[in-house]
């Protein structure tokens, strides 16, 4: 039993930004109901790598998830949308501003009948302003939230992160603002609209960026591997493959030139503090990439490890399936998929201490639960029948 136990949710979401939002809440107990097309289902069941036709990401994504199919096309889907929402405490969307409205789903419509539930909505732009209505993905919104200028190396075009950042930064924004959502509700019974834009969740993750370029006009620039203004902080190649040191910190500095045998560069006066190594980040780069390029990584890892500097490898699929600290901290899990794949999946985040989350079902197929979900709340056979015969289901 997680800490959202009780907590009932419906997801009208598909791909990333909505589903990963209602995975964190099923991942912690709350019951998710997942409407999706008949016949299609959600476009992420066909994305990227397919087992037996379906995705592995599926599996991730969608697990301790419902899944009723119903086609919002047709008018008796939306009335059922309708009754599972006056059950429901959190209702999770993330299609373009106004198609909850054009089907008379709205949070003012919903709110009619049940005044307690919270709206989470997940748009490119957010449901006000000149942008509203342009269409918004999450490689869009990475832009315009000033992350993409940062990314790849100095003088050659930006690249992505490599994952869909900007969706899932706004996802987990849109948690957070759940959860606040549900501690007011707690206190007054009342739910309210969650407003999540795509890039807003990415421009809030960007440090200091504006505040720098308002102060002194700077605009802050890619600067490939290192982590600009602090020092030293970048990658360096070893003799089969590369490391990340941050020795950043005075102390960390100086145990750092100790370990690669330049004690005159630790015991520098003029190096104390951060500034005064950023000015000659150059040469302390050069000093720590010189040592490393004659080691292996397992050498380099070993030397700075016992020096209690931080430092680590560039991780691969791989890497992490082998890792030790990822299964003793319990970050990766075997479900069975219904099609009979045993497959390692991430494992909880956050860890809790007296309510852990955990996985408690496997991704479920296209409409595997539409007729018991139906049935809670009170589709007769018959009617099952007839929607069937509309098409609804």
């Amino acid at each position: 039993m997680g800490p959202l136990a009780g907590l009932k949710v419906l997801e009208l979401g598909q791909l990333i930004a909505g589903p990963f939002a209602a995975k964190t809440l099923a991942d912690f107990g709350a019951e998710v109901i997942k409407i999706e097309p008949p016949g299609t289902g959600d476009p992420l069941r066909q994305w990227r790598l397919l087992h037996d036709g379906t995705s592995v990401w599926w599996q991730v994504q969608s697990r301790n998830k419902k899944s009723v199919a119903l086609d919002l096309r047709v008018p008796e889907a939306r009335d059922i949308v309708r009754r599972l929402a006056d059950e429901c405490d959190v209702l999770v969307e993330n299609f373009k501003p106004g198609v909850m409205e054009g089907w008379g789903l709205g949070p003012d419509e919903l709110a009619r009948t049940n005044p307690g539930l919270i709206v989470l909505r997940i748009s490119g732009y957010g449901q006000t302003g000149p942008y509203r209505d342009r269409p918004g993905f999450g490689v869009v919104a990475e832009a315009m939230g000033g992350l993409r200028h940062l990314t790849g190396e100095p003088g050659r075009v930006p690249v992505r992160v490599g994952v869909s950042i900007g969706d899932t930064l706004a996802s987990l924004h849109g948690v957070i603002g759940i959860l606040m959502a549900l501690h007011h509700r707690h206190a007054t019974g009342l739910g309210q609209v969650v407003d999540v834009a795509l890039y807003e969740a990415v421009f809030n993750c960007m440090e200091s960026l504006l505040p720098e370029y308002s102060a002194f006009g700077a605009v802050r620039e890619a600067a490939g591997s290192a982590l600009p203004g602090i020092a030293p902080s970048n990658a360096y190649a070893c003799t089969d493959g590369w490391v990340l040191v941050a020795g950043n910190g005075d102390s960390i500095f100086t145990r750092l030139m100790a370990a690669i045998g330049r004690r005159d560069l630790g015991d520098d006066p003029s190096l104390v503090g951060n500034p005064a190594r950023v000015a000659r980040v150059t040469e302390i780069d050069a000093a720590i990439g010189a040592w490393t390029a004659a080691r292996t990584v397992a050498d380099v890892l070993d030397a700075l490890h016992a020096a209690q500097v931080p430092a680590g490898r560039l991780y691969t699929a791989r890497d992490i399936a082998d890792d030790p600290h990822y299964r003793a901290r319990g970050m990766l899990e075997r479900l069975v998929s219904a099609d009979g794949l045993a497959l390692d999946v991430p494992g909880i985040v956050p860890k809790l201490g007296r309510t852990p989350g955990g996985i408690t079902r496997r991704a479920p197929t296209l409409g595997e639960d539409t007729e018991a979900v139906l049935r809670e709340v009170g589709v007769t056979d018959e009617q099952l029948a007839a929607l069937r015969a509309r098409g609804a289901l």
